[in-house]
């Protein structure tokens, strides 16, 4: 057995299938002294919420009354707001969600009259106006009566789509947002719900991600006020928007790590190592390197990493057949200090038969460990064009053109790629290798 925490076993049952729920999110915006503020709101606190307590933007779930809201919407239909957000229909369902939930939560609504002038929602009174935000967010089609009432339409060409998130694999709810910003209509004061926000806050958004504030933000809500602190003015930042083409999904991934596990965003080294380990978001990948690190990449290998000085050294991978019997081989088994021959005895997931180098050789003093550790097994010499077979272990021999002593080693039909620590050119990788594993750092992808 992997004596690790970070190593599932193969036999882990599949992760539970969550639905992914569609939601949409305004991000309101105005010019305050010192700069561009947006409008936070603090959830309430609440029992099995992911997010509760945390400061947010407007926003939440699309509903079957976001549909009825075409007939009041302006300035964009469905068709355009569905290529905005590169969908086949129901674009407009997410723009509709954004104002709705905007109005319910913190009283502000984006619409128009008859003359196109931006609605007072004043002239309501606040005592009709608290009944039909009630009405509007217990799901009925109070929203689109009013409008009606009033001969407002929703000012949709008011809002700019900015940003499309997809909740990590694993997490207890995962959710399909679309973000838009939009300026605070003249003359509307926030008024929250007191249902589902406790209070309110403009704040600049460098100001909001400043530690000293406090706040809980989510990873999202947080990198997209990062997005936002670059922009000095709504007319700034409502200017890039409408260059915006072809947003792409960012989807982060969590994983485990010094301290508690953590979402991973796709610019991180760790990222895309996450999405070959751990694709379920089970909870078994690792954000961090660290010597004595132990990890399953997949049945069929194992990685140990060796320590140096203070922090992560070389990899070790064992590679098998995956099922439980049948002999390992073990791939760069140095450096040949005390401590890591012990990890590598360790976390042997079965007996050892070869022992191969991207080095070419084995120092003397590995050579001698690995002895002591598994006589039985084989230090395999081979060449490039040799194979290994044995079951279903399949590795292939390969050497970069450079380097006539180093060699690289094929697992097939995995596509995993050991390289070492030569450099390979893109022509040199074999176009069977899907996924490169080097002697240092994490899993990338080979093209």
């Amino acid at each position: 057995m992997i004596p690790s925490p970070a190593t599932p076993p193969p036999s882990s049952p599949a992760a539970p299938v969550r639905p992914i729920r569609q939601a949409a999110t305004l991000i309101v915006l105005r010019d305050g002294a010192q700069g561009l503020e947006t409008l936070m709101l603090r959830r309430i606190e609440k029992a099995n919420d992911q997010n509760s307590g945390a400061s947010v933007f407007p926003g939440g779930l699309l509903d079957a009354h976001d549909r009825h809201l075409h007939a009041c919407c302006a300035g964009v239909d469905d068709r355009a707001a569905s290529t905005r957000l590169s969908i086949a229909q129901g674009g407009l369902d997410y723009y509709a969600a954004s104002v709705r939930e905007c109005f319910e939560e913190a009283g502000i609504l984006f619409a128009h009259d008859a003359q196109q002038r931006l609605v007072d929602l004043d002239s309501l009174g606040a005592e009709r106006l608290a009944a039909l935000r009630g009405a509007a967010a217990a799901g009925t089609d109070a929203l689109l009566a009013m409008c009606a009432d009033q001969g407002w339409q929703l000012a949709m060409d008011r809002l700019n789509y900015f940003a499309h998130w997809l909740t990590p694999p694993g997490m207890p709810r995962r959710f399909d947002t679309r973000f838009f910003i939009a300026a605070l209509p003249p003359g509307q004061n926030v008024q929250i719900d007191q249902v589902e926000i406790a209070e309110h806050a403009w704040l600049r958004p460098q100001d909001a991600i400043d530690p000293a504030r406090r706040l809980k933000l989510m990873n999202v809500t947080r990198r997209i006020l990062e997005q936002l602190a670059t922009f000095g003015s709504v007319q700034e930042c409502m200017a890039h928007a409408g260059t915006l083409r072809d947003i792409p999904l960012t989807m982060p991934r969590v994983a485990g790590g010094p301290g508690a596990p953590r979402p991973v965003n796709m610019e991180e080294p760790a990222y895309a190592e996450l999405g070959y380990v751990d694709p379920d978001g089970r909870g078994h990948g690792r954000h961090t390197l660290e010597g004595g690190q132990v990890l399953a990449l997949s049945p069929r290998v194992v990685r140990v990493t060796a320590s140096e000085g203070e922090g992560p050294g070389a990899h070790s991978y064992f590679v098998g057949s995956g099922n439980g019997d049948g002999p390992w081989a073990l791939i760069d088994p140095q450096p040949a200090d005390a401590a890591h021959f012990e990890a590598l005895r360790a976390a042997a997931p079965g007996p050892v038969r070869w022992v191969l180098s991207t080095r070419g050789e084995l120092a003397d003093a590995a050579a001698q460990a690995l002895r002591r550790a598994w006589p039985e097994a084989e230090h395999v010499r081979l060449v490039p064009g040799d194979e290994l077979r044995s079951g279903e272990l399949h590795l292939r021999v390969l050497s970069p053109g450079g380097d006539v002593q180093a060699r690289g080693f094929l697992l097939l039909p995995d596509g995993l790629f050991f390289t070492g620590e030569s450099p390979w050119s893109a022509e040199e990788i074999p176009g069977q290798a899907a996924w490169l594993a080097p002697a240092r750092g994490f899993l990338r992808p080979a093209r």
